[in-house]
C-alpha cells in the first residue's frame, strides 16, 4: 500500500509519499513548495486571496505528484496559520473545490498527539516516559506520555512566526527590551505546562520541527546530509548562547550562520527564545532532535487505525466554525 500526506505549514507545503510495509511508513518520495504564508497572514487575520491562489496551486502540484508515484489522494492538513484564520472554512472549501483534495485543519492538541506518536515510534520504547517539544510558525506543542499516545498535550500561541510578527516587526535586529518582553510573555504562557512536565519527570526529551533542527545545527549538531540516523542533541546552555548570538544580528546576517536558512532567518531568534525558555522552565538540560514528527504520525495513525479516524477529522472540519485567536489548550489523552 502506498500512501501520501500533505502538510501545509506556515512557510512550506510538504509532500511525503510512503510505502506502508510491516506497519512502518517507508518514504519513497518527498517534495516541497515554499509559500511563506506567514508573511502574508497576520496572526489571527484572514488568508488573503493571492495567498489562497498560491496554496491551491501548491496543493494541486502535490496531489499530481502523489498520483505519479502511485499514491491515492493525499491525507492533507494545514497547521496554525490556516487554523486560526477567520476565513478558514472559505480557504478549505476553495482548495477542495479546485483541487479535489480534502484539506483539513487539526486542533493543536491533535497536532501534539500525532507528533508524539511519530517521535515515540522513532525513539522506541527504551526511551521510557517521553516529553515532546515542537515549535511551529503559529504555535508551540508540548506533550508527555508513557505509551503509544501521550497522557498530556498542550498547544500554545507561541509559534516562531507569530511571535516574530508581534515583537520584532519594527526593528532588525530587535531592541534588547523587545527580546526581554518576548521572554516574559513566553515564561508567562508556559508556566502551567512547564510545571506539569517537571512534575512528570520524563526520562527522555525530544524536539521536532524545522525550527529545532536549524537551532540544533547552529549549536553544533551534525548537518542533515549525514542522514537521519546520526544522533543530534541540543543543550539548553548552548541554546542560551545562540539566543545572544542571534539577537545582535539582522535577519540577513543570521541567514549566513550554520543551519539557519534564509526563509526562516527572521523568525530564528523568536524560535530560539521559545526553545530555550521551554527547556529551562521544564528542567530539560538537553533534547534529542527527532526526524519523525507530525507527518509520520499521520501516516502511522492511518496505517494502524485505518481511514476512519481521518474521515472523522474531516467531518468535524465541515461542522466547525472558524476559531478566534489560538487559546491555551491543555488536554489529557489516553492510549
Amino acid at each position: 500500500m502506498r500512501i501520501s500526506v500533505v502538510d501545509v505549514g506556515s512557510n512550506t507545503v510538504r509532500l511525503v509519499v510512503a510505502d506502508a510495509q510491516d506497519g512502518v511508513p517507508l518514504p519513497v518520495h518527498t517534495a516541497k513548495w515554499r509559500l511563506r504564508l506567514s508573511e502574508h497572514v497576520t496572526p489571527g487575520g484572514p488568508v488573503p486571496e493571492e495567498a489562497v491562489e498560491r496554496l491551491v496551486e501548491a496543493v494541486t502540484q502535490a496531489s499530481r505528484t502523489a498520483a505519479r508515484w502511485g499514491a491515492a489522494g493525499p491525507l492533507a492538513f494545514a497547521t496554525a496559520v490556516v487554523r486560526a484564520a477567520p476565513n478558514r472554512q472559505e480557504v478549505l472549501r476553495a482548495v477542495r473545490a479546485r483541487t479535489g483534495v480534502d484539506l483539513c485543519t487539526l486542533p493543536g492538541e491533535v497536532e501534539a498527539e500525532l507528533t508524539f506518536l511519530g517521535a515515540r515510534r522513532w525513539m522506541g520504547w527504551r526511551s521510557g516516559p517521553l516529553a515532546l517539544l515542537d515549535i511551529g510558525g503559529g504555535s508551540l506543542e508540548v506533550a508527555f506520555g508513557r505509551g503509544r499516545l501521550p497522557d498530556f498535550v498542550a498547544s500554545l500561541p507561541l509559534g516562531a512566526g507569530r511571535l516574530t510578527h508581534e515583537f520584532f516587526a519594527q526593528a532588525d535586529p530587535p531592541l534588547p527590551e523587545q527580546v526581554r518582553a518576548l521572554r516574559r510573555k513566553v515564561r508567562h504562557q508556559l508556566r502551567d505546562v512547564a510545571a506539569r512536565i517537571r512534575w512528570e519527570g520524563p526520562r527522555t526529551a525530544v524536539a521536532t520541527s524545522r525550527t529545532f533542527q536549524q537551532l540544533g545545527r547552529l549549536c553544533g549538531a551534525a548537518p542533515g546530509r549525514q542522514g537521519p540516523f546520526v544522533e543530534r542533541r541540543l543543550h539548553c546552555a548552548d541554546l542560551r548562547a545562540a539566543v545572544d548570538r542571534l539577537a545582535v544580528l539582522p535577519a540577513a546576517e543570521r541567514a549566513r550562520l550554520p543551519g539557519i536558512s534564509a526563509p526562516r532567518a527572521a523568525q530564528s531568534l523568536a524560535g530560539a527564545v521559545v526553545g530555550h525558555t521551554v527547556m529551562k522552565l521544564t528542567g530539560l538540560e538537553a533534547v534529542t532532535i527527532c526526524p519523525w514528527a507530525i507527518r509520520e504520525g499521520v501516516l502511522l495513525r492511518h496505517i494502524e487505525d485505518g481511514p476512519s479516524w481521518w474521515a472523522e477529522i474531516t467531518r468535524r472540519n465541515e461542522e466547525a466554525t472558524p476559531p478566534g485567536p489560538v487559546p491555551l489548550r491543555i488536554a489529557t489523552t489516553s492510549s
